[in-house]
């Protein structure tokens, strides 16, 4: 629904925000503080992932909606699992950020501002615009690897091709919600399939701080699994036909 359409005297838009969250009592709260001065008005979805501390509890308690996995299902499963409860209640735009803190909440507007406006379905907040953020080594070089192959495939460059804080709308919603979503590793592949399903996309500048635990799903021995993975969901996702899935 575009803006336009809340003018004209038809219901007001929803949005959502969507945390992913797995052992995280600790910081929620205060990220659903700093989320509540962001964009009071939007309701917070917590998808609990099977943790095994008080981070469903401290959720609810801070004012979020929480949905619960039994067991752990990885990262990728329950930001799924995220789109089709707000594509189930009816959201038209949806923002989603890390639990860790790494993710500044007063980005929320910025980034989700050409997506209600309608000027682009997907909105990636990248660290390396307007801000000096330095990776290590050998993640720098992963980022270039995939900023290159997302480059050479939709001939668009975008600088952040692993930022997970971002911003759409309910037609990227409905897609995600499919089979076609890459649940293990949802990054360049993701926006490569969005590009050939014909969704307009945008980079917008956000602020992000290091994980003070220095956790990352691309850390420890991941990133050689993580490389091989997705170079093979960008094969798979090159082979399959152009055009949305709906």
């Amino acid at each position: 629904m575009r803006k336009d359409q809340a003018m004209n005297g038809t219901k007001s838009p929803r949005s959502l925000v969507l945390i992913p969250a797995y052992n995280e009592a600790v910081r929620i709260q205060g990220l659903m503080e700093s989320i509540r001065r962001a964009a009071p008005e939007m309701p917070v979805l917590v998808v609990n992932d099977g943790s095994k501390d008080d981070t469903s509890n401290v959720s609810r308690m801070s004012g979020a909606i929480v949905v619960t996995h039994p067991f752990n299902m990885g990262y990728g499963v329950a930001i799924q699992t995220g789109y089709k409860y707000a594509l189930a209640h009816h959201y038209d735009y949806l923002v989603q950020l890390d639990a860790d803190g790494q993710h500044d909440p007063s980005c929320i507007p910025a980034l989700l501002a050409p997506v209600i406006a309608g000027t682009a379905d997907f909105a990636i907040g990248s660290r390396f615009l307007g801000q000096s953020y330095r990776p290590p080594f050998a993640r720098r070089m992963g980022m270039a690897l995939f900023r290159g192959i997302v480059f050479l495939v939709t001939g668009k460059f975008i600088t952040d091709t692993t930022s997970g804080y971002q911003a759409f709308n309910r037609d990227v919603i409905r897609f995600f919600s499919t089979d076609i979503f890459p649940v293990d590793y949802p990054d360049a592949d993701m926006l490569i399939t969005l590009h050939r399903a014909g969704f307009r996309m945008i980079e917008v500048p956000v602020r992000m701080v290091e994980n003070r635990d220095g956790k990352s799903m691309h850390g420890g021995l991941k990133p050689v699994y993580y490389m091989f993975k997705m170079l093979l969901s960008i094969g798979v996702t090159l082979m399959r036909a152009k055009g949305k899935n709906k």
